[in-house]
């Protein structure tokens, strides 16, 4: 007799709000609302584009047949301009270094080869909700420690402290982080290393926006603060240079080559397990970190005057405030009506077609109370869907 399939227990616990709201969405546009989608960090949906000479080099290497499986770990001309990019930074004692599908994909394989069941990891509350999502799949637990709203969405570090045991095996830091936009300068950057050495973590370090930041100067890799901890430093084409549908990204590993060995191992495994990333989306890497960066003045600079007009504007409605973002393109701002940010965020896209996303998807221990919007639109399309918001939580307050 036929049963349906059950599914594996691991995936009741997955969730990933910023697609989730789509279905709200969809029901608004079947009600013919214009759907104004401030949800997705993807900056091809606007007027930001790829830059040329990036597209070229895959083009270039899709016409010259690099078509087949690359090497597992990526290309030596796209590994060799990731280490020379982090020399720049100051990134010194690279363990490994290794080119994958998307930053998520470098996040999937280091917590794989890292996490059992049963340990736990560090996470940023609020934070990308893709790696609560990956714990979930690995038995881990995800266990969050809070960003203060107070202090410009920087990390409690008593937070942390307090989240540690015998089982914790990892600390995550995203700077600049989605979805606040806040930048963690490189004091408190010392004190999360202070606390990964202390207690012998790996330190994850998602730079992914790290060129996007409005104040120059503002932005210091973690990994070039040590040569003693274990990092490891993610990024990849997505945001920096315009390109997420490449879907290619890296991680790099720094620390003590000889306690740091058998983990590399372990990745190399996974790596080969899963055969390559992209392959000619790799031929960009090296034009992409060694070639001209004078595209991203423009990008920055419309990025900075978005972020202006959303805080303005927020921060003069009632029942709303938020913090200035200092990088990327997020907002995530605070909501004070008497309906949960769930249900705001479902009456504002339903009612108004604006999609945004509720705060509680972004971590459990500051998230509640907010939502997150994405600031890549147009002024004009910005300043609309800020006035529809506005409205709602006028008619709330």
């Amino acid at each position: 007799m036929s049963r349906p399939v059950r599914p594996a227990r691991r995936t009741e616990k997955i969730t990933y709000a910023v697609r989730d709201v789509v279905l709200w969405a969809e029901e608004a546009a079947a009600a013919g609302r214009e759907i104004l989608y401030l949800n997705i960090g993807d900056p091809n949906l606007f007027d930001f584009e790829t830059p040329p000479h990036i597209v070229e080099a895959t083009c270039a290497a899709l016409r010259a047949n690099k078509n087949g499986y690359a090497p597992s770990s990526g290309i030596r001309e796209a590994r060799e301009a990731i280490e020379r990019d982090n020399a720049r930074k100051g990134i010194s004692g690279i363990v490994h270094t290794f080119v994958t599908t998307g930053s998520s994909e470098a996040i999937d394989l280091a917590m794989a080869a890292l996490v059992d069941p049963g340990d736990n990891v560090l996470l940023p509350s609020p934070g990308y909700p893709l790696y609560p999502a990956v714990m979930a799949r690995f038995g881990g637990e995800a266990r969050p420690y809070a960003l203060d709203e107070a202090s410009g969405w920087q990390p409690d570090l008593e937070s942390i402290r307090r989240g540690i045991d015998e089982r914790t095996k990892a600390l995550v830091v995203i700077n600049p982080n989605n979805p606040t936009g806040s930048v963690t300068g490189p004091e408190v950057l010392r004190e999360l290393i202070a606390i990964a050495l202390e207690h012998d973590l790996v330190l994850f370090s998602d730079e992914i926006y790290d060129r996007l930041v409005f104040e120059p100067g503002s932005f210091t890799a973690t990994a070039s603060l040590s040569s003693e901890a274990k990092i490891i430093t993610l990024h990849g084409l997505s945001k920096v240079f315009v390109a997420p549908g490449f879907r290619l990204g890296w991680a790099s590993i720094s620390g003590p080559a000889d306690e740091l060995g058998d983990y590399c191992e372990a990745i190399r495994k996974l790596e080969r397990a899963r055969l390559s990333a992209n392959h000619p989306e790799q031929y960009a890497v090296a034009p992409a970190l060694d070639g001209p960066m004078d595209f991203l003045a423009g990008v920055v600079g419309k990025l900075r005057a978005r972020r202006d007009l959303v805080v303005e504007r927020l921060n003069e409605a009632p029942g709303i405030s938020c913090v200035a973002p200092q990088g990327a393109f997020y907002a995530f701002p605070k909501i004070e009506v008497p309906i949960s940010d769930v249900e705001f965020c479902r009456k504002v896209v339903r009612e108004t077609g604006v999609v945004i996303v509720p705060g509680s998807g972004f971590g459990a221990l500051a998230g509640a109370g907010h939502f997150r919007l994405v600031f890549l639109p147009r002024e004009d399309v910005l300043a609309r869907a800020l006035d529809r918001i506005v409205e709602v939580a006028r008619a709330l307050v």
